[in-house]
């Protein structure tokens, strides 16, 4: 750490360096704001920037410390949290003009937690329109940019989050995942993330003018991107503290049973019909080979039913979109918006209550065969996208292109649909672009997932620190 800029130290090093007195929370904020102030611009990564109150916070930080007083996990580290959950004062805008000026009454979990562990939040992090793609760009805030390659996406919706993560804007940043939206960006922009699993991080907006449609709550949650895997770990730890206003919150420990033995890992690489990039497929080989060096049993074996898992994810987030979603998306968002939703629509079948019983129902019997596989092999390695980065609006090509993006996706989002965590982390680089895969864990186990994936990046190293090489 020695001779380098404060910004660009792990939040697992600046909390305890905060703590015990060898820097000052005020000097790391004030580090965190300029690298926000040179980087932000070229990416549009961040929407407001929170200066003066992160500032005051970071003085307040560096008074606790020295009265003596107990600091929590995050004291005086500075983060980022994503433009649609709420902060109290602020608007939760999710990417829509109409709602610039939807004021938070309170804090969500996540940022009461966050804010409850002494972390200070310096900026808030671009979305798309209703949070809903794999591509960050709205009309209120416009189009985040990949740092290591403009052309492509940084992934969505939490493009604004990686983006800025990567550049050394925060040291941990707060993002959510219905299809892949911490996964993907982690993806695009070489950083790494957890998924939590279904129950872990608890959630809620009070700006909500309803409650979320079933899927959502099914099948959404938040979760922590940083440059670093151990940072990660902490960001879920601080994350995961309970709020009894989501009922769905599990008060699951964060450490589980330590295996008896080596840990069985099936390697695969998605829908056999679909293929993977050589690239993709080079970087899971890369993987699955760092694993068993360090002593986990890799094996190539196919988990059941992945284009089924996804096919229901497609199916129920289709049906929650026109029924409750869909009339909010034509009053408030976009064309293209429209389109989306028209898409998810379209991909649905379930035109009755009976048909959506069914594919309800059916998630389960997919849950469960998974987790009798499971039972033989713990953890999952799999790419996170069978392609590479997609260019920046590949979505924007007609509804036929958008159902072949989401086929790419199968194995991202069928996690979601099954509610089981999952980290990803990169592996390198393929060419100028990010690569890397996805660990998927047991229920509550996003330990295992954070373990498999810490030991590919001590074979790896930390991917940022090459883009800050280049910049």
């Amino acid at each position: 750490m020695v001779g380098r800029p404060l910004w660009q130290w792990s939040a697992v090093d600046l909390a305890a360096s905060i703590r015990s007195g060898k820097v000052r929370a005020a000097d790391v904020v004030a580090s965190a704001l300029e690298r926000l102030d040179a980087a932000n611009p070229a990416v549009n990564a961040v929407t407001i920037t929170l200066r003066d109150e992160a500032l005051a916070a970071a003085e307040t930080a560096d008074r606790i410390v020295a009265s003596g007083v107990a600091a929590g996990p995050l004291h005086g580290v500075p983060v980022t949290i994503k433009e649609n959950i709420d902060q109290a004062g602020l608007p939760n805008t999710n990417g829509l003009p109409d709602m610039a000026n939807n004021i938070a009454p309170a804090d969500s979990p996540v940022a009461a937690n966050l804010k409850r562990a002494g972390a200070i939040v310096i900026g808030c992090t671009n979305t798309p329109e209703f949070s809903y793609r794999w591509f960050t760009d709205n009309p209120l805030r416009g189009q985040t940019l990949n740092p290591w390659d403009p052309a492509i996406t940084p992934g969505g919706s939490s493009g604004g989050a990686s983006s800025s993560v990567a550049l050394g804007i925060g040291a941990i940043a707060h993002g959510n995942d219905l299809g892949g939206s911490l996964r993907y960006p982690a993806y695009a922009c070489g950083v790494a993330t957890i998924k939590p699993g279904l129950g872990r991080v608890p959630a809620y907006n009070p700006s909500a003018p309803q409650e979320r449609p079933p899927s959502l709550q099914l099948m959404g949650v938040q979760g922590p991107i940083a440059r670093e895997v151990r940072d990660v770990r902490l960001g879920l730890e601080v994350m995961a503290q309970g709020d009894h206003r989501d009922p769905w919150w599990v008060p699951a420990p964060l450490q589980g049973p330590h295996p008896t033995g080596p840990i069985n890992v099936a390697v695969c690489e998605g829908p056999s019909a679909l293929g993977c990039a050589p690239e993709v497929r080079a970087a899971l080989k890369q993987a699955a080979d760092t694993l068993a060096d360090a002593g986990y049993i890799v094996e190539a074996v196919q988990p059941p039913q992945i284009e089924e898992a996804a096919d229901r994810w497609l199916q129920l987030l289709g049906a929650d979109t026109r029924e409750m979603m869909l009339p909010s998306m034509q009053e408030l968002g976009s064309t293209l918006i429209g389109e989306l939703g028209g898409v998810f629509a379209s991909g649905s079948h379930t035109e009755d209550i009976a048909t959506y019983m069914r594919l309800s129902a059916d998630r389960t019997r997919i849950w469960r065969n998974w987790a009798n596989f499971m039972q033989d092999y713990p953890l999952i390695l799999a790419p996170v996208s069978q392609q590479l980065p997609f260019a920046q609006r590949s979505d924007e090509q007609g509804a036929e292109a958008f159902r072949d993006l989401i086929e790419q996706q199968s194995i991202l989002v069928a996690v979601n649909v099954l509610g089981l965590p999952a980290a990803a982390v990169p592996t390198g680089l393929a060419g100028t672009v990010p690569v890397g895969v996805q660990i998927i864990g047991q229920r509550f186990r996003e330990d295992m997932c954070l373990d498999a994936a810490q030991a590919i990046e001590d074979r790896v190293g930390v991917l940022a620190h090459q883009l800050w090489s280049r910049m």
